[in-house]
């Protein structure tokens, strides 16, 4: 289930350098039935990149998968737990609304719900509230009129419950996203700073191969950095930016570090000379690395790199196809930031 929160993650390959800013977010997911390899139900914390807290159907238990989230009170991961395990057959009986919707009678079937806040570098903030279902949109929280939008035509009963006089459900997801979640942000950033706000230099590799019709194909590898928000690009004679015809994922490293990848072609007998620029919040001005003929990777290492690259593709792919099964819960209390309410169906 967190490779697909990975592969999310992931799902942009260059951002801005500006690592200032911070996220919380939250990814659930309920599965019709057993025997698709995940549990029926599962929820993931995330602080930026880092996978914070854990819960699933099969262990009963929400913990902690950082060092840092180890400060918080025994409190905090037992009410947690309680809201999670409340939620359960919540989000299970929503599965089966919508396989009713959607004429279903059988298969595996999942429903995703994915909702985060983020204080900016210059104090502004933000959120975001989603459903899908297998793997497609469903309805969105419109953050700003504090309404939910459906994007499908069976979400409309319940957009239009939720919206309703009744139970103003946006404006109450709206307040969390605003206020519960921002602050809930806060405490998380002040316990893993150290972590969070680590910096790492990137290392960088250029190399080129011939290719047919008088073309070379340059490659930068940048790797070892952190934190993930990285500009990478290719320059001809350190002015003119050069579109790039393909670019790795921002792929993470087991130490935690990150590596991309980006490519051009180029005319192997032009004069002008081509240089990789990378732009990032560990370094005071911008690394540039010349490309030379003749500084290419050893064979060795390019084979390595291109292993660890295919593992991690495989990992990201295994993800995606888990992006077709994600969502649920709802309710805020005194000491839990996950935004959970298991007293009433959901959809």
């Amino acid at each position: 289930m967190r490779l697909f929160v990975a592969a999310a993650l992931l799902c942009v390959s260059v951002i801005g350098v500006h690592s200032d800013s911070h996220t919380l977010q939250y990814y659930h997911t309920a599965v019709s039935s057993p025997g698709s390899g995940l549990p029926v139900y599962s929820l993931v914390g995330y602080v930026d990149d880092k996978e914070i807290s854990n819960y699933d159907s099969d262990t009963h238990q929400y913990l902690p998968r950082t060092e840092w989230m180890k400060k918080l009170e025994s409190d905090y991961w037992e009410e947690n737990t309680q809201i999670a395990w409340s939620a359960e057959p919540v989000s299970q009986h929503n599965v089966q609304i919508l396989m009713n919707r959607f004429n279903q009678t059988g298969g595996i079937h999942v429903v995703q719900k994915m909702y985060g806040c983020e204080l900016r570098d210059d104090g502004t903030t933000g959120g975001y509230e989603q459903y899908g279902y297998d793997g497609r949109d469903l309805m969105y929280l419109d953050t700003q009129r504090g309404i939910w939008i459906p994007t499908m035509n069976e979400a409309q009963i319940s957009t239009q419950r939720w919206n309703s006089p009744e139970e103003r459900e946006g404006e109450r997801n709206k307040n969390y996203l605003e206020n519960e979640c921002i602050e809930w942000l806060k405490k998380h950033i002040n316990n893993g700073r150290e972590d969070l706000e680590r910096r790492v230099r990137p290392e960088v590799k250029v190399w080129g191969r011939a290719q047919q019709d008088g073309i070379t194909r340059l490659q930068c590898l940048v790797y070892g950095f952190h934190p993930r928000p990285v500009d990478v690009k290719w320059m001809r004679n350190g002015k003119d930016h050069l579109p790039s015809d393909e670019m790795s994922p921002i792929l993470p490293h087991p130490d935690g570090t990150y590596q991309i990848r980006v490519s051009v072609e180029v005319p192997t007998q032009e004069a002008d000379t081509y240089s990789c620029h990378v732009d990032h919040s560990s370094l005071e001005e911008v690394l540039t690395k010349k490309y030379e003929p003749d500084n290419g990777l050893p064979l060795a290492m390019i084979i390595g790199i291109a292993c660890a690259v295919v593992i991690i593709a495989v990992a990201l792919g295994v993800g995606i196809f888990c992006y077709k099964k994600r969502g649920e819960g709802y309710k805020t209390t005194s000491t839990s930031d996950a935004n959970s309410d298991s007293s009433n169906p959901r959809a």
